[in-house]
């Protein structure tokens, strides 16, 4: 990616190159530049710098070689070289290519030669030689340098950590991805295809390996092995928070639509399965890669070059649904530029976003940016990481933790060819919401079978839905992401059961992210069998139901409806805080509340009955504010189940 830019960015050195006639009065070196332009035309790049230097010999003032020359290193990768070639072309004759000092000062801020971009940029202007187009480039650059210069000069806190042998080899190792209890680290490393010869990317195919947390280093990295790994390239691969199923960019695979698609493969009994091209919603017949996927695997993030976008490349955003996935929305403005946008990464609080752009004013090339998700569904502004997270180089393939205080990214920092896993401490200013997470079993309270439960995490305040996820099948395992900063329902359900309740409140000042630890068992809709509904609150001394209560209310809808023979009793409970009489009146009150809002929301009223228990039935202490909280409740009991009607 970081070639094309360059190189379009400066198509006038190509243009100084197409010349009639040249600066040079030497026939011989004029002969000697055609010929290494034939090459250069034929991407013989070798031949054709042999051929320019020869040129050169013959006459070093000969402009159109060095700028050549420039073109070739600009090509490589090696923009402080094009550089110096570019102006030894423009001293030798400053007039040979029109705005040639605003074009230096271009190609040496993408080399990170931000003073000498400032020096060649004042010369440009005084040079008088100017039009619109070149002086919207001039503002538009003077902009970056003067960015770049302000980050340098206010460096953020950067001291980046070798993860090691057991994750690093002298291969190329990138696109680190992290389950939420950081516990299992993804990573795709580049192979030698031949091992008599040194890892290139000509002599190299991309396979998955992973690693384990060990509570204070990392296990011995593994190949995930077949049938994840091919003959061909995997790669860019995304993980949920329980670390079970994959997303990851395939290329050139006979199942493909296109140059590049997203493929999955979930880990089930004890092996990965065989990855699954996601379709033609999500692939076409242009190229879908870099995927992010959700916390909760419901949505997905990837990049894509598809008509209809932005720039050269966008970032989308697919959902699954019940038939599949979503046709992509593109992310609008707010992320997307008319240049390069590339490797999203959705972190776990689900509403902050870490990308690469070249778009973006940054250090010089792709620098990594972080955006997040409003209410209302659009994204802020995107701010730059800052100095020295960002240079001149092309940033890519960025994660952080689900805490929000680590990041991880790929660098060549120690050997200068290959590339290792590195980690620091991210910036506070660019922190994501901290997020917690919810783990255990759930399984059947009768036998302990472990159930295939569906777990909804829906944020109170709004009622939207913040995490979907299912326990592991046969195992009943699971693992959901928790955000911070808000109050949450909690609910579990398995067709055939009484649904669990359960309430997180993480809202404000909360800091604690230690992972929280739960067994469910889930009640079998019996005649007798009873549950607490944990997320229905009144204001106090009142039977007037809050505004946050109408997520479980909602959800008791929901279930009375898939269960139509159920016959419920909904009964209030209260501590011993005041008299007998006022707690039984009150807690007679608010189950008739309770039992009016899913009436009025279509519930047959004969499904219904009510009772107020005030504090005769305690399921705690009454000496401990805590175990007060937890007597005062609305409890959901099932008194019948009608034969024939469900």
């Amino acid at each position: 990616m970081k070639k094309v830019v360059l190189t379009a960015a400066l198509v006038f050195f190509a243009l100084a190159l197409q010349a009639q006639q040249y600066h040079s009065s030497s026939n011989r070196a004029v002969r000697i530049f055609k010929e290494a332009a034939e090459a250069f035309r034929l991407r013989e790049d070798e031949e054709a710098e042999k051929l320019i230097r020869k040129a050169l010999r013959v006459d070093e003032n000969f402009s159109e070689a060095w700028f050549m020359l420039a073109q070739i290193y600009l090509d490589r990768d090696r923009p402080r070289d094009a550089a110096t070639y570019y102006l030894n072309g423009l001293k030798a004759h400053p007039g040979a290519v029109p705005g040639g000092y605003l074009k230096l000062a271009g190609v040496e801020y993408s080399a990170g030669m931000y003073q000498q971009a400032v020096n060649h940029l004042d010369q440009w202007r005084r040079s008088g030689y100017t039009d619109e187009s070149m002086a919207l480039e001039a503002k538009s650059l003077q902009e970056k340098i003067d960015f770049a210069l302000e980050a340098v000069a206010n460096p953020v806190p950067f001291q980046p950590e070798n993860l090691g042998d057991s994750v690093n080899s002298d291969y190329y190792e990138h696109w680190p991805s992290l389950s939420v209890d950081e516990k299992k680290l993804f990573i795709t490393v580049l192979l030698p295809v031949n091992k008599d010869q040194p890892v290139s990317f000509v002599n190299g195919q991309e396979d998955f390996f992973y690693a384990t947390w060990e509570g204070n280093y990392w296990s011995e990295r593994q190949n995930l092995g077949k049938p994840i790994n091919t003959g061909d390239n995997e790669g860019a691969q995304s993980v949920t928070a329980d670390g079970r199923t994959l997303f990851f960019t395939g290329c050139n695979r006979p199942d493909g639509y296109g140059l590049c698609d997203i493929y999955t493969s979930r880990w089930e009994n004890g092996q990965w399965s065989v990855p699954v091209n996601l379709g033609e919603a999500v692939n076409t017949y242009h190229s879908e890669k870099h995927p992010s996927i959700s916390a909760d695997g419901r949505i997905l993030y990837f990049t894509s070059n598809r008509p209809g976008g932005k720039g050269e490349y966008d970032l989308y955003r697919s959902v699954k649904t019940g038939n599949g996935w979503s046709n992509p929305e593109n992310l609008g403005d707010s992320i997307n530029t008319t240049a390069v946008e590339q490797s999203p990464f959705i972190h776990p609080d689900q509403q902050t976003l870490y990308f690469s752009s070249h778009g973006w004013t940054g250090m010089g090339a792709g620098d990594i940016f972080i955006s997040q998700r409003k209410d209302s569904g659009s994204w802020s502004t995107p701010r730059n990481l800052g100095y020295p997270i960002n240079t001149h180089n092309d940033e890519i393939g960025l994660i952080v933790n689900a805490r929000g205080n680590k990041a991880y990214y790929a660098s060549n920092r120690k050997s200068g060819t290959d590339t290792d896993i590195y980690t620091f401490d991210m910036p506070e200013k660019v922190r994501p919401v901290p997020v917690s997470y919810i783990s255990g079993r759930v399984f059947d309270a009768r036998n302990y079978r472990g159930l295939e439960a569906t777990f909804q995490l829906i944020d109170l305040e709004n009622g939207r839905l913040v995490m979907e996820s299912a326990s592991q099948p046969g195992e009943g395992s699971y693992l959901i992401s928790l955000p911070a900063n808000r109050q949450y329902a909690f609910n579990v359900s398995h067709p055939g059961y009484l649904f669990y309740s359960d309430h997180f409140s993480l809202g404000g000042t909360y800091t604690n992210l230690d992972p929280f630890e739960k067994n469910i068992p889930l009640q079998p809709i019996e005649t007798g069998k009873n549950m607490v509904l944990r997320n229905i609150f009144f204001d106090l001394e009142s039977a007037t139901l809050k505004k946050l209560s109408r997520v479980e209310l909602n959800k008791v809808v929901q279930f009375l409806e898939q269960n139509a023979g159920v016959v419920i009793e909904i009964s209030g409970h209260t501590d011993s805080t005041g008299t007998d009489a006022f707690n039984q009146e009150l807690s007679r009150e608010r189950a008739e509340s309770v039992a009016s809002y899913l009436v009025q929301s279509g519930i047959d009223s004969s499904r219904i009955e009510t009772a107020g228990y005030g504090d005769s039935r305690p399921l705690a202490t009454n000496e401990t504010e805590q175990g007060r909280a937890q007597n005062r409740r609305t409890e959901m009991t099932v008194v019948e189940i009608r034969e024939g009607t469900n």
